[in-house]
């Protein structure tokens, strides 16, 4: 026997009905404070501030972020096992 039911009620309704909270106000808080947060960092991801926080090292970083590339992108060594 197959029964089939159709609700047709709004989602607040449906959390109301069911004893969900109501998270509303604290997903509209979080969305809030993620853009601020994320307009914070937004200075960062720019080149110019990028260039100028390795730059501040004396070319430390970018010879450290050179040397990083240059082991990401070169192939495992093969290890030797002793067997």
């Amino acid at each position: 026997m197959k029964v089939t039911v159709e609700v047709d009620c709004t989602p607040t309704e449906a959390r109301t009905f069911l004893g969900l909270p109501d998270v509303a106000a604290l997903n509209a808080h979080m969305v809030k404070e993620m853009k601020r947060r994320m307009d914070a960092n937004m200075t960062m991801a720019a080149p110019d501030e990028l260039m100028k926080s390795w730059m501040a090292f004396g070319g430390q970083a970018s010879e450290q972020f050179m040397k990083l590339m240059t082991a990401a992108t070169s192939p495992p060594k093969a290890s030797k096992s002793g067997g």
